[in-house]
């Protein structure tokens, strides 16, 4: 059958994907998919809704932002819901997304009611006194986003809204395991006043997103996501901008002069928060030899009382992974770690698609659990004797986002902060905080741009100078 043929019997035929829950397998929602033969419709619809984005003044992009954050603020059960049933993330932590996600909606009308450029101050250079004038801060255009299921609401809001503030249209291409939330976002945009040509929301395969990608039309990729879809995307994408955080394998430091309980507690958290499918939570913690045991001891008694199971409980705190093939393949790494050397300390019992919280020490640095990043509900513990050999452990991986340490003392912090090779340095914090204002990404491979929503911002923005010669002078 010829191409044309086919793609014109493909969209007469509307398809649908169904949208599973993680923890029991019920469909929780279907969405309807967008086939490669339709993208360049959505090109199309694309390039008015641009034309329409760069016309809004900057009052108005604050204003949808504003009235669609307050619109899920009043909804947010629903999305927290929502967000339970499509990712298995538990109840307690998807409020707390929801709020997140409100709140970046709020940096993003103020940062485009704020940042509209600068006056270039031209006469204070020699051969320029007779000039004045300054740059703007312009769209680029249409913006490719693509998301990953772990934070479907408040990732999709950190690509969103930007680029809305910047007066940029947008292709959004959600995690198919996770689309519900997105949707739920994009509808609320377009309530508050948002042209639907703006935001265009695509369900659909790896050949539809790849024919947005390559499109000329489209001028920035912004990407959350693994390694090997971000080397393919940046073959794809030819000469526009990339934004990518390709995920990471946090070390957390604790120094002997640590408050262990502070530790403990913020470390459990960091390793087990959303099942440990973070990009930022606690895969390794390098425990200073004097306090290894005692902080042992503490740590497996904290993660003892963690209750795993239905996300929906109000009681859990660890809930399913996101599907039986991603817990089949955590479960590979950790028997061939322990098969390798790996103590087992506690968890790697799996009761449906929930691992229970696992703890290992004495992993092989040259494994698989300890090299990758994990994704899972397991944490490493390591003791080391100097400082130096801690940071040089830290900075083992070829990637990295966030990095924590736990001290007393200023110097050591502060050396911490400068020696660690990552994209931020928590300090007497565990690697996983992250507040949505400040600049987040990568360091080392696979490092592209930064989001947080004033520098992703500047990311899908370029300056534009007006410079004017006064006559006379």
């Amino acid at each position: 059958m010829p191409e044309s043929t086919l793609c014109a019997t493909e969209i007469a035929l509307p398809r649908f994907r169904e949208v599973t829950s993680p923890y029991d397998g019920r469909i929780v929602g279907t969405v309807p998919l967008t086939d490669a033969c339709a993208a360049d419709a959505v090109l199309e619809v694309a390039r008015a809704g641009a034309r329409k984005a760069r016309a809004l003044s900057r009052n108005t992009r604050g204003k949808i932002l504003d009235t669609a954050a307050t619109d899920i603020e009043r909804r947010s059960e629903e999305f927290a819901r929502t967000i339970v049933a499509e990712s298995g993330k538990t109840i307690r932590q998807a409020r707390k997304e929801v709020l997140r996600a409100v709140n970046t909606l709020r940096l993003s009308a103020a940062e485009a009611r704020r940042n509209a450029g600068e006056v270039i101050p031209f006469d204070s250079y020699e051969g320029s006194e007779d000039r004045t004038g300054w740059y703007s801060r312009e769209p680029l255009g249409i913006i490719a986003a693509i998301t990953p299921f772990n934070d479907p609401l408040n990732l999709v809001a950190h690509k969103i809204g930007p680029a809305i503030a910047g007066g940029n249209a947008v292709v959004l291409k959600p995690s198919a395991l996770t689309p519900l939330s997105a949707q739920l976002l994009a509808d609320a945009l377009v309530d508050a006043g948002l042209s639907p040509e703006v935001l265009t929301v695509v369900h659909g395969d790896r050949e539809v997103a790849e024919t947005i990608i390559r499109s000329r039309d489209v001028r920035m990729v912004s990407f959350t996501g693994g390694f090997s879809t971000g080397e393919s995307i940046a073959r794809a994408a030819g000469l526009k901008k990339l934004s990518m955080d390709l995920g990471g394998n946090a070390p957390v430091i604790v120094l002997s002069d640590a408050d262990i309980d502070d530790a403990v507690e913020s470390c459990v958290s960091g390793a087990f928060w959303a099942a440990g499918q973070n990009c930022v939570g606690v895969q390794r913690i390098l425990v200073a030899t004097p306090l290894y045991a005692d902080f042992r001891q503490r740590f497996l008694e904290a993660t003892a009382r963690l209750v795993s199971g239905d996300p929906s409980d109000e009681r859990t705190d660890v809930g399913p992974m996101i599907s039986p093939a991603a817990l089949d393949e955590l479960k590979a790494k950790l028997d061939e770690s322990i098969h390798d050397g790996a103590a087992l300390l506690a968890g790697n019992v799996r009761v449906g698609n929930v691992l229970e919280p696992t703890v290992l020490e004495a992993v092989p640095a040259d494994s698989r659990l300890w090299r990758e990043e994990v994704f899972g509900p397991v944490v490493m513990l390591h003791a080391f004797n100097t400082f130096e050999e801690a940071i040089e452990v830290a900075n083992a991986i070829e990637f990295s986002l966030h990095a924590g340490i736990f001290t007393d003392s200023l110097s050591n912090a502060m050396d911490a902060a400068r020696g660690i090779d990552a994209g931020g340095v928590m300090i007497n914090d565990s690697s996983d905080y992250r507040f949505d204002g400040m600049p987040f990404g990568g360091s080392k491979y696979g490092s592209l741009g930064r989001e947080g929503v004033h520098f992703a911002y500047e990311e899908m923005t370029q300056p534009k100078v007006v410079c004017i010669k006064n006559r006379g002078i």
